[in-house]
């Protein structure tokens, strides 16, 4: 049970300066402090962890056996950004095809069919993105 709710929590702490934020509610300044504050959190956690994975405390005490080399790791990071770094120029072709699209659809409703090939073709990088990782993956 406690393997939940402290993951649980620590996200709760960590996202509950900015939800102000999102919902627009707070001023250009305060939005900033919050926004610090998140990330200074966010980064002394990660050294808490570090620092605590490092020392001899008795929660890291057990011993772990995890199989694999490094070739394998560094393949399933290989993996992982294949993946996530496609996403994200996904999300940056289609963010701004998409208001193009729609732009020349509202002009001319004849223009559906070709500016919605743009916007798939911007989604189409996600897709192969997914396709190398997979590939890398079974070849693990």
């Amino acid at each position: 049970m406690l393997t939940f709710i402290l993951p649980a929590v620590v996200v709760i702490v960590f996202t509950l300066p900015l939800v102000k934020v999102f919902k627009g509610k707070v001023s250009k300044d305060s939005a900033k402090h919050r926004l610090a504050l998140h990330v200074s959190g966010f980064f002394g956690a990660v050294a808490l962890v570090l620092f605590m994975s490092l020392s001899s405390s008795p929660v890291f005490a057990a011993e772990a056996s995890i199989a694999g080399t490094l070739a394998q790791g560094l393949g399933f990071i290989a993996a992982a950004l294949a993946t996530g770094m496609s996403a994200l120029g996904a999300g940056i072709a289609v963010a701004s095809a998409a208001p193009a699209a729609i732009g020349a659809f509202s002009e001319n409703s004849e223009n559906f069919g070709r500016s919605l090939i743009f916007v798939a073709l911007g989604e189409g990088v996600a897709i192969y993105g997914l396709l190398i990782s997979i590939l890398i993956i079974n070849a693990l």
